[in-house]
């Protein structure tokens, strides 16, 4: 086949109106972090974990279609990320689509088709593409590898949670994976106020966000390490105390999630939970009657297995941090749930107590491995 060449493609793709929403604001820490572009080793450290990305991560060969998806916020990591997988496959193209408006939007028809296409995508987006229809089908239903970067930054495509060491990180997760099977009763409090239990189907816990992705159908985050699951729907009740972070934000004070029956009841939390309730209220105006009903549903739980990754503020990265557990309201289609509702947004709790039946898997931050 003849060489393929990158293409920078704009996709538009007709997005519905809806109010404008107040974006909650970063803590200092958080912006302590960014890697400056007048670094003169920042080409290095990008080339680098580039390179591991496509040749550790991906296990990337000659003879693949590869996809780069990326857009403006996130084009020096999209770039970086085709010229490491160029040096591996003359098969590799480049899209640059319009930034989505939050996380679970699907991409532009085009470049949904594209994915479906290839071996491998890699997509350092602003937004995440990890729970949409177009991966679940390129990956699902058409075998593709796939690395989504929702969010990612300089600092943290460089430092962090990904220079961890994912062969050792698979290892940990395949052996809490073991400790996990036939219990089906959770239960994470933690000295905030969280107090919740739920009921889970233990055949349905997923491992594979372990940073090493060789297999068809596989689909995980970069930087990886978390074991994650779908709540039993209509199983969950309790109080739910987000004291880490919420989405791109670190937490001055807690966001206290209500639940019953599965879904968030209300929200506390002073101007944080003003901003949560704007933010789900904007996506409900794109919903009909019977999705918005399913729009706070309690869609995911896991827990962290990164060693290397921070709290910074970042979804991308929080979550990942080993000690730490999150919840995430909204879309659980890509987990096998009814809920699609086109919305994804993960809170993440310090120092957990998680109890899966009578094992222990978390106790003030500590991972038991």
């Amino acid at each position: 086949m003849a060489r393929r060449k990158s293409k920078r493609a704009d996709a538009e793709a007709k997005k519905p109106k809806k109010k404008p929403q107040k974006k909650p604001a970063k803590k200092p820490e958080s912006e302590e972090v960014d890697v400056e572009l007048e670094d003169p080793d920042i080409s290095k450290l990008l080339a680098s974990s580039a390179d591991m990305v496509v040749s550790t991560c991906m296990q990337m060969r000659s003879w693949e279609n590869v996809l780069v998806i990326t857009d403006p916020p996130t084009a020096e990591i999209g770039q970086a990320l085709y010229e490491a997988s160029s040096r591996i496959s003359d098969r590799v193209l480049m899209v640059m689509m319009p930034s989505t408006s939050q996380h679970g939007d699907e991409p532009p028809a085009p470049v949904a088709d594209l994915m479906r296409r290839q071996h491998i995508v890699l997509a350092p987006t602003r937004y995440s593409l990890t729970h949409t229809r177009a991966t679940h089908v390129a990956a699902r239903k058409e075998g593709a590898r796939i690395a989504t970067m929702p969010g990612i930054t300089l600092d943290i495509f460089t430092k962090g949670g990904m220079t961890a060491d994912f062969a050792e990180v698979k290892r940990d997760i395949t052996k809490v994976g073991g400790l996990l099977r036939k219990k089906r009763n959770v239960r994470v409090t933690s000295e905030a106020g969280t107090d919740v239990e739920f009921r889970i189907d233990p055949r349905k816990w997923k491992l594979e966000d372990n940073g090493i992705l060789s297999r068809p159908k596989q689909v995980s985050n970069l930087p990886a390490g978390k074991v994650f699951i779908m709540p039993r729907e209509g199983r969950m009740s309790g109080r739910i105390v987000i004291d880490g972070s919420w989405d791109s934000t670190l937490l001055d004070e807690p966001l206290v999630l209500h639940v019953e029956d599965g879904m968030i009841s209300h929200i506390e939390g002073s101007s944080i939970a003003d901003e949560v309730r704007e933010q789900y209220e904007a996506a409900a105006e794109r919903l009909g009657p019977k999705e918005q009903e399913l729009l706070w549903t309690v869609a995911e739980f896991g827990f962290g297995m990164n060693p290397n990754a921070r709290l910074i503020g970042n979804v991308l990265e929080d979550e990942k941090v080993r000690g730490t557990c999150y919840f995430a309201i909204g879309d659980n289609t890509n987990l096998g749930g009814s809920a699609s509702v086109g919305i994804h947004v993960t809170g993440v709790l310090r120092d957990p107590k998680v109890m899966i039946d009578d094992f222990c898997v978390l106790h003030k931050g500590d991972l038991v491995v």
